[in-house]
C-alpha cells in the first residue's frame, strides 16, 4: 500500500547538520535573552515589589504544595468566600520568573551512529471544536468525571470515559493524514476570571486554550525505531505528583525564546510578548507485547540516561507535546488538577493512545529512521 504524501517542506537531515542548527539556534537564542534582558529592565524596575512575591522556597526542587495564596478569584465579594477560593492554589511561591532559571535544555541525548534521527508531526489542531470532558479512558475506565479536572482532546473526535478500541477506530479527527489517535491534557486556566467558581473540584477560571500544539514523534539516540502497536495506550506525568513524590512527574515549563530554560516545579512567568509554553515527553521503550499494563506504566518505559532503551523492550516513535498560550500577566494561571494538589505545576500530564492506520504508522517509521522530516 502507499505510503501517505508528506506535506510540502518534508526534508532529509544530515548527520550533523540538525548539532550545527541547534548550536546556532542556541547560540542566537542566548543573545536575544540577553538583549531581551536590556529592554526589559525597566520593566523589572517597575514590577519589583511583585517580584519579590515570586522568591524560591529554598531548595527548588522542593515539589510539596505551599501556602501563600496567589490571586485567585472568587465566587462573592464576601471575604468568606474568597478565602477558600484562594486556598485552592497555587501559590505565589509556585511561580518563577523565567529569565530567573538557569540556562539548561531538556534532556536531549547525543545521537549515535545507529540513532534515529527523523520526525514526524501529526497535525491535530488546538481543540477548537472544543472538545472537552473530566474523563479518562486510560486510567479510570468507564467513569465519567475519572480525572476530576478537564481535558482539552485533539484527534480522535470520541474520546470520553466510555472509549474502546472499537469506538475509537470507527471516529473522526481533527488530524491530517487521517490520524485516528487521541491526544489530551489537562486545560489551562485564567484564574482572574470569575467562571467556573462552583466546580465541585476546585478548577475555577476561564479556560485557555492552546495558540499553538505541535505533536511531535521523535527517533532514538542509539537505535531504529519499530512500530508502534494499534492501540497501544501511553501516559506521562503524575497527576498526583504534589503529594506522591517526583519519582513519575515529567512536568517541563518554559516561555516562547526562552526554550533553553526549563522549570520542572515552577509555572514560569515570561516577559510581555512571550507565551508559555508545555512540553511533555512520552515513553518510548516498549515491552513488545502488551498494550497497557496495571499501572500504564511498565508496558512502556522511558530511556535510559544515555537514550538507549532498557534490556527486553524495543524503541517505538517517541511523542513530544508543546503547548503554547497566551496568559495574564503575574502569577494567575493554574493548570487543572486533582483538589489535593492545589494546582501545583509538578502535576501537569498528559495521555496518547494509538490509533493510527499500519500504513500511517509505518509511514512515521520510515521517516524517523531515514532522517527525514515529515
Amino acid at each position: 500500500m502507499a505510503a501517505p504524501t508528506p506535506e510540502p517542506g518534508t526534508q532529509d537531515t544530515g548527520n550533523g547538520q540538525d548539532q550545527q542548527n541547534n548550536n546556532q539556534q542556541n547560540n542566537n537564542q542566548d543573545q536575544q535573552q540577553d538583549q531581551q534582558g536590556q529592554q526589559d529592565q525597566g520593566q523589572q524596575q517597575q514590577d519589583q515589589g511583585q517580584q519579590q512575591q515570586f522568591r524560591r522556597r529554598g531548595n527548588n526542587n522542593n515539589q510539596n504544595p505551599t501556602k501563600s495564596p496567589s490571586a485567585s478569584p472568587s465566587p462573592t465579594e464576601s471575604d468568606h468566600d474568597e478565602g477558600e477560593c484562594a486556598d485552592l492554589g497555587p501559590f505565589v511561591e509556585d511561580f518563577v520568573d523565567i529569565r530567573q532559571v538557569g540556562r539548561g535544555q531538556l534532556a536531549n541525548p547525543q545521537f549515535g551512529r545507529n540513532g534515529s534521527r527523523g520526525t514526524f508531526v501529526s497535525a491535530c489542531g488546538t481543540n477548537g471544536n472544543k472538545h472537552n470532558n473530566p474523563d479518562n479512558f486510560i486510567v479510570a475506565p468507564g467513569v465519567s468525571n475519572g480525572a476530576h479536572h478537564l481535558h482539552d482532546y485533539v484527534g480522535n473526535l470520541t474520546t470520553d470515559g466510555f472509549s474502546t478500541d472499537q469506538s475509537l477506530a470507527a471516529g473522526g479527527t481533527t488530524c491530517r493524514f487521517g490520524d485516528k489517535s487521541t491526544y489530551f491534557w489537562p486545560v489551562l486556566r485564567d484564574r482572574k476570571v470569575d467562571v467556573n467558581t462552583n466546580d465541585q473540584d476546585g478548577n475555577v477560571g476561564q479556560v485557555l486554550r492552546a495558540r499553538q500544539v505541535t505533536l511531535q514523534f521523535r527517533g532514538n539516540a542509539s537505535s531504529r525505531v519499530v512500530a508502534m502497536p494499534r492501540f497501544l495506550r501511553i501516559i506521562t506525568g503524575d497527576a498526583k505528583a504534589a503529594t506522591n513524590g517526583g519519582a513519575n512527574a515529567k512536568a517541563a515549563w518554559t516561555c516562547t525564546g526562552f526554550q533553553n530554560r526549563i522549570t520542572n516545579n515552577k509555572y514560569p512567568l515570561c516577559p510581555r510578548g512571550s507565551q508559555v509554553v508545555r512540553i511533555l515527553d512520552f515513553p518510548s521503550c516498549w515491552d513488545g507485547q502488551n498494550t497497557d499494563s496495571a499501572n500504564h506504566r511498565t508496558h512502556i518505559v522511558f530511556p535510559g540516561q544515555g537514550g538507549a532503551c532498557p534490556q527486553g523492550t524495543k524503541a517505538v516513535p517517541q511523542l513530544r507535546m508543546s503547548l503554547t498560550y497566551s496568559v495574564p500577566q503575574g502569577p494567575s494561571f493554574a493548570v487543572d488538577a486533582f483538589p489535593e494538589q492545589k494546582h501545583n505545576p509538578v502535576t501537569d500530564h498528559a495521555d496518547f493512545a494509538n490509533v493510527m492506520s499500519d500504513q500511517l504508522m509505518n509511514f512515521v517509521v520510515s521517516c524517523i529512521n531515514r532522517g527525514r522530516r515529515c
